[in-house]
C-alpha cells in the first residue's frame, strides 16, 4: 500500500503522475516512485522518504517519455522502507512494471517457485512476485491482459494493481481484489488511481472497479472484465461532485469517520494469511520465538500508552484466560520510572500505532536491559519500537490520519487475539475445538461490523442530539469490556471535550454512584455472552433507581436490557473473545457524532498529537 496513479494520453506524463501522488500524500507513505516509457524502454525512478525527494531526482531526468506511466507511494508491509522496496517493481528484463496495494498471502511459495525457474528478485516485497508471474505467462504467448489474468489466478490475498508493458505500450492493465481502485475517464486520455483525489485535476467522471475485476485502459476507452473468465462488464460512469478536501476523505466529512468505516477491512488485513479457518491455527513467523522459549515464559508484561494501553488491558483478560499466563499491563510513562520484576522468562509486548511513542520505547529499552524478550504490536514497519524488538506483529491497518485512534485500536485487539491463539496452541492451553470456535468468531467480525455500522450509525447520529450539551458521562463495563468502557470514555474526552469516566461497573458503588442524577448519561456495556451479565443488569438497576440516563449496548433481542434502559443499541450476538472489537465501534461513532454536533475539530482535537514522541 498505499497510493496508485496511472495515466495514458497525450499530456506530459511525469507532471501528471507527480500531481496525482501529491494528492494522495494524505494517506501516508515512506517512499515513492514512477515508471515511464522513454525511447522504447521502461525507466523506473524511486526515492525513499517524501515526494520532494522523488521530484528532485526527476528534475534531472531529461528523456522525453511517451504518454503512459504509473506512480506509487508506498506504506511498507513487506520489506523495510528502502529505495529497493519502493514501487514500481519490474520483471527480470525490466520490460514490464507493476504497482500494487494490498498483501499477497502466498508470496513466499510463489517466490520460491519463481526462483527455481531462474527468476531474480531485487526487493524484499511481496509485490515483486506479480511482475514475474506475468512475465512467465507472457513467455507462453498470451496477450498482456490474459497474462495478467492468469498470473492473478495464482495469487492469494488482496490487491489493487496497475501494469504496463514496453511491448504493448498503448495500454494500462488494472485489477482489483479487496483493495480499492478507480478509473478516471477523460477526453482522449484515461487514468487509474487508488483514490478519487488523484483524479480531480483532470476529470470528475469515474468508474469504480469491483472485487474480481480487471480493466484495459487506453487513450480511447476503459473496458472492464471479470477476472475469473474474462467476460465483459457494463458499468455506467459516476460523476464526482465532491470538492478536493472531501475527496481525500472518500466522501466522508472527516478522516476519523472514514477510518471508523475502514475497520472491517483493517481487521481482515490483520488476520488474513495468519489464521487458518479450518484448524484455528495461527502462523506468525515474525515473532522469532521458538516453541521452547514460549513454553518457558512465566509472565507477560504489556507496555503501552493511551488507547494502546486499553488494548493491552483486553489482552490481559485474553492471555490469562486462554493461555494461563499472568499478565501485567503497564503505562509506559509509569513503568520507566519504577522498580519492576522482569527477567529472561518474561515476554514484553510493547503496543504502539506509530512505533515511536516515547514512553513506550523507553520502557521497552529498560525491559530489554533486564533480559526480557520482546514482541511488538505496531502499525508502522521499520519504526523504532519494531527495530528494538525481537519480532513484530504488524497490524496492517494502513495510515491512520485522525488523531483519535479507531482502526489502529481494533487492529491491535485483533493482533492480540492472534497471539493468544498462537501461544495457546503451543502451550497446550487451547484445544483444537476451542481454537476453531474462536477462529470462526474472528472470521465473522469484519462482516458483522460492516452490517453493524450501516445499521447503527443513523440511530447514533439521532441520539447524539440529545447528548451534545451534557457535561459529564459515565461508561460502565465488566470483565473483558471494562477496558472498552475506558476506551469509550477516552474517545469522548478526546474529540468532544466532554468530561467522561470509564469504570468497572462493580466499582460504581465505591464512589461514582454519588454523581448519578437525571443529567448524567451512563453508557452501559451489557452483552449476554458472559457470566457477569446478571451482575451488569444489577448495576444498571442501581443507576436506574437514582434516575440516571441509561444508554445501553447489548445483544439483539435482549428484552431485559430494553426494560431497564432509556436507549438500547442492539449488537449482534458474539463470542466473548471478540466482543471488545464489536462493542468498540458504536462507542467510536457516539463520540464522533457528539463531537460533530458540538462543532469540534474531530480530526485534530486541541492539545493532542497523533504520535507522542516526547516525554
Amino acid at each position: 500500500m498505499c497510493g496508485i496513479i496511472g495515466y495514458v494520453g497525450p499530456r506530459p506524463v511525469i507532471p501528471v503522475l507527480l500531481e496525482g501522488l501529491r494528492r494522495l500524500e494524505y494517506r501516508g507513505y515512506d517512499s515513492a516512485g514512477v515508471a515511464v516509457l522513454a525511447e522504447g524502454q521502461i525507466d523506473v525512478i524511486r526515492a525513499l522518504g517524501k515526494l520532494i525527494n522523488l521530484e528532485e531526482i526527476l528534475a534531472s531526468y531529461h528523456k522525453k517519455p511517451e504518454g503512459i506511466g504509473l506512480g506509487h507511494t508506498r506504506w511498507a508491509t513487506h520489506g523495510e522502507p528502502a529505495e529497493r522496496n519502493a514501487h514500481p517493481h519490474g520483471d527480470c528484463k525490466q520490460e514490464l512494471v507493476v504497482v500494487h496495494n494490498g498483501i499477497i498471502e502466498n508470496y513466499h511459495h510463489l517466490r520460491a517457485s519463481l526462483e527455481a525457474k531462474g527468476h531474480k528478485f531485487r526487493s524484499q516485497t511481496d509485490t515483486e512476485v506479480i511482475p514475474h508471474l506475468i512475465e512467465e505467462e507472457l513467455t507462453k504467448g498470451h496477450s498482456l491482459e490474459e497474462a495478467v489474468r492468469r498470473a492473478l489466478a495464482q495469487v492469494e490475498g488482496s490487491y489493487a494493481i496497475g501494469v504496463f508493458w514496453a511491448k504493448d505500450p498503448k495500454k494500462l492493465i488494472a485489477a482489483r481484489n479487496q483493495s480499492p481502485l478507480v478509473l478516471g475517464l477523460g477526453e482522449g486520455e484515461n487514468f487509474l488511481a487508488s483514490d478519487i483525489p488523484a483524479l480531480l485535476p483532470w476529470t470528475r467522471k469515474v468508474l469504480f472497479l469491483e472485487d474480481g475485476e480487471m480493466a484495459i485502459i487506453t487513450c480511447e476507452e476503459c473496458k472492464i472484465f471479470k477476472l475469473h473468465d474474462a467476460s465483459p462488464v457494463e458499468r455506467e460512469p459516476v460523476e464526482i461532485k465532491w470538492d478536493a478536501a472531501m475527496a481525500e476523505k472518500a466522501g466522508f466529512k472527516h478522516f476519523m469517520l472514514k477510518e471508523i468505516y475502514e475497520q472491517p477491512q483493517a481487521i481482515l488485513n490483520t488476520f488474513r494469511g495468519r489464521l487458518d479457518p479450518e484448524t484455528g491455527q495461527v502462523k506468525i513467523p515474525e515473532i522469532i520465538l521458538s516453541p521452547e522459549e514460549i513454553k518457558s515464559l512465566n509472565k507477560i508484561c504489556i507496555l503501552a500508552c493511551g488507547t494502546s494501553y486499553h488494548a493491552g488491558l483486553v489482552g490481559k483478560y485474553l492471555f490469562e484466560r486462554l493461555v494461563r499466563l499472568p499478565v501485567e499491563v503497564e503505562l509506559g510513562s509509569e513503568f520507566r520510572y519504577r522498580d519492576f520484576l522482569i527477567d529472561e522468562n518474561t515476554l514484553v509486548i510493547p503496543i504502539s500505532q506509530s512505533g515511536e511513542t516515547a514512553d513506550t520505547l523507553a520502557s521497552l529499552r529498560r525491559a530489554r536491559e533486564a533480559g526480557a524478550r520482546a514482541v511488538a504490536i505496531c502499525n508502522v514497519l521499520g519504526s523504532t519500537i519494531t527495530r528494538e524488538s525481537d519480532g513484530t506483529i504488524y497490524t496492517h491497518a494502513g495510515p491512520e490520519i485522525g488523531v483519535a485512534s479507531t482502526k489502529a485500536f481494533t487492529s491491535q485487539l485483533t493482533a492480540l487475539l492472534l497471539l493468544v491463539l498462537y501461544f495457546g496452541e503451543i502451550r497446550g492451553t487451547l484445544s483444537e475445538k476451542e481454537r476453531k470456535r474462536i477462529a470462526k468468531a474472528l472470521l465473522k467480525v469484519p462482516y458483522q461490523l460492516e452490517k453493524l455500522i450501516e445499521k447503527l450509525h443513523p440511530d447514533i447520529k439521532e441520539l447524539s442530539y440529545q447528548y451534545q450539551k451534557k457535561r459529564h458521562f459515565l461508561y460502565l463495563g465488566r470483565n473483558i469490556l471494562f477496558p472498552i468502557a475506558l476506551e469509550g470514555a477516552l474517545k469522548l474526552k478526546e474529540i468532544s471535550y466532554i468530561h467522561a469516566e470509564g469504570y468497572a461497573a462493580g466499582e460504581m458503588k465505591h464512589g461514582p454512584i454519588a454523581l448519578i442524577d437525571e443529567e448524567m448519561p451512563v453508557v452501559a456495556l451489557a452483552p449476554q455472552n458472559h457470566h457477569v451479565y446478571e451482575k451488569m443488569i444489577s448495576n444498571i438497576e442501581e443507576v436506574r433507581s437514582r434516575k440516571g440516563n441509561i444508554f445501553s449496548l447489548g445483544t439483539e433481542g435482549d428484552g431485559t436490557l430494553k426494560r431497564v434502559s432509556q436507549h438500547v443499541l442492539e449488537l449482534p450476538a458474539c463470542d466473548w473473545e471478540v466482543s471488545p472489537i464489536i462493542y468498540t465501534v458504536p462507542l467510536q461513532l457516539l463520540a464522533y457524532e457528539v463531537a460533530v454536533r458540538r462543532g469540534c475539530d474531530v480530526d485534530q482535537p486541541r492539545n493532542l498529537a497523533k504520535s507522542v514522541t516526547v516525554e
